[in-house]
């Protein structure tokens, strides 16, 4: 059974022992992971995965409500991710929706349409619930000699920003904050932002060039201006202390270019570290080009060639609010905190 206790798909036999699936439908996304843990607590050894962009959330800031077309593309998917947990015998599933089936009034049609013709249970989670599982599924790359990171997720409908810390105490047992801390992680501010690449170029109103690049960045600065005070009101941040931590399309394809990689290399870009000067010397690169230009870029391909732009726009403001010398990336997020607590309920 799903976890939301629903049917899930039907399978024949007993589940794969220690085997359970992550499925994250998002505004661009839908991404399935299959994992098990070697250890209790250990990494994650994945054993399959499928992602495609279905553009979900596509016209849904106009009108309010997912399009045909993008229920069809969403159905066909997760029929190809059913066929996947159906291969490995998958019994403990959880599977998500999240901005833009929170935004749509017809999404409830969605997720009977799914649950008819692929068995998969969807469930829609809040905000808040999608900034948690991101944190619980990135958190293990905050670097233990910092203070703590900002963790960020932009997606196609949301950005998720989360500020985890940890406390330090002296030898008078004092608490204080400092690098070298080694100490237990917590969340100090989680905050959904409801702007992502879809909605962000959908609501452009002209050409992704440079001109409109810094029209999105200063349009971002301002928004995310607010998260930032929210976030002053819980603490002083001290950026030399922290780093950031981004996962999403956006990041990851951007730190594949600083890395010269021709072709996106998971392995190679999961944990990578980077001088976030570098991501912006990327940036600088990627918004000089055409649409034409930036999908032949290896990284950024036809697919992400028109969301790239409003990508960069929300990672320069996120940059610009808590400047950080320096940017881990994580090719993780929502699904692997998915997977970390169902392998811990085992």
């Amino acid at each position: 059974m799903s976890e939301s206790g629903k049917r899930g798909p039907r399978r024949g036999g007993r589940g794969s022992e220690g085997l359970v699936a992550a499925l994250d439908l998002g505004t661009n996304n839908c991404r399935l992971l299959i994992a098990s843990a070697a250890r209790s607590g250990g990494p994650l050894r994945v054993v399959g995965s499928f992602s495609r962009i279905v553009r979900l959330g596509e016209g849904v800031a106009a009108t309010g409500m997912l399009s045909d077309a993008a229920i069809a593309r969403t159905v066909a998917a997760l029929k190809i991710c059913a066929e996947h947990l159906k291969r490995h015998r998958i019994r403990r599933l959880r599977a998500v929706g999240t901005e833009a089936c929170r935004r749509a009034a017809n999404a409830g049609d969605l997720l009977a349409r799914v649950l008819s013709e692929t068995g998969i249970a969807l469930e829609i989670i809040s905000a808040e619930e999608e900034a948690r599982l991101a944190a619980v599924g990135c958190a293990p790359l905050i670097d233990p000699q910092a203070q703590g990171g900002v963790i960020f997720d932009i997606g196609g409908g949301s950005t998720e920003v989360i500020w985890m810390t940890r406390d330090v105490k002296d030898k008078h047992g004092d608490k204080h904050g400092g690098k070298g801390a080694g100490g237990a992680l917590a969340t100090a501010a989680a905050i959904s932002e409801p702007v992502g690449v879809v909605s962000l170029a959908e609501g452009a109103g002209g050409a992704l060039d440079r001109a409109g690049y810094e029209r999105m960045r200063g349009a971002m600065i301002v928004r995310f201006g607010a998260v930032k005070a929210r976030m002053d009101a819980v603490g002083r941040f001290e950026p030399r202390t922290h780093h950031l931590l981004g996962t999403s399309g956006t990041v990851t394809t951007l730190a594949g270019i600083a890395l010269g990689l021709a072709r996106y290399d998971r392995p190679l870009v999961d944990a990578s570290w980077h001088d976030c000067a570098d991501i912006l010397a990327v940036i600088d690169r990627l918004v000089a080009l055409d649409p034409g230009g930036r999908a032949t870029v290896g990284c950024v391909g036809p697919d992400r060639a028109d969301l790239i732009v409003p990508g960069c726009a929300i990672f320069a403001a996120i940059l610009h609010h808590w400047p950080c010398l320096q940017l881990r990336v994580a090719d993780r997020g929502l699904r692997e905190g998915i997977l970390r607590e169902l392998l811990a309920r085992r």
